[in-house]
């Protein structure tokens, strides 16, 4: 198992900030999983991922929030507080992944690991203000699956091979923001075309 180099743990960055965006204790968990059974060897900061009491908690919250974001309505109150926890977990994965390298790098790393979150979280968040409505619940579950289909796969993929991993993030990213314009631009038009409010007949 090769080290982590700077350049590589740029990438590992990338990738699992992303996949944090998207599901940060299924991010988490499979990183922790994969140290702890040696298949990979994380950068020094990040060993704590391995250790049970992480493992076990980071395994619980992902099987609530495997339920939680299937269920159309919970789903959205449940994506709407992990603003305040996707984001500022995945800065500091950044950050404790990069604290051998020097201060200036470490804090461009961190805010980088912040933004790629946001950006995931937040196209996340806007799809599903679309697909909750629809009444049918199997859009909503199989977006759902698939968003941690990709946080397990690219966060495997960054600690095995961080550079594949870091181009799948980056693709993902560019697409989440384009995504994100599109649907705002769509409501925009939408709200537009309401008919304005007419006052009281007397």
């Amino acid at each position: 198992m090769a080290a982590f180099t700077p350049s590589t743990i740029a990438a590992l960055v990338i990738a699992a900030s992303f996949a944090a965006g998207l599901n940060v204790y299924a991010t988490v968990l499979t990183l922790g999983l994969l140290a702890h059974g040696h298949w990979v060897v994380l950068p020094a900061g990040l060993h704590v991922l391995a250790d049970w009491p992480v493992i076990l908690a980071s395994g619980v919250m992902f099987g609530m929030e495997f339920v939680a974001d299937k269920i159309p309505g919970v789903d959205m109150v449940w994506n709407t507080l992990h603003t305040f926890i996707r984001v500022p977990v995945a800065a500091l994965l950044a950050y404790r992944a990069t604290e051998r390298l020097s201060p200036e790098m470490q804090m461009i790393a961190t805010g980088a690991g912040a933004v790629i979150a946001l950006i995931a979280h937040s196209s996340k968040t806007a799809v599903r203000a679309i697909v909750t409505p629809t009444p049918e619940p199997v859009s909503n579950i199989a977006l759902s699956a698939g968003e941690d289909g990709i946080a397990i796969g690219l966060s495997w993929l960054a600690a095995v091979h961080p550079w594949a991993a870091a181009g799948i993030a980056a693709a993902l990213t560019l697409f989440a923001v384009i995504v994100a314009k599109w649907i705002v631009g769509a409501l925009r038009k939408v709200w537009r075309r309401r008919p304005l409010p007419t006052g009281p007949s007397w």
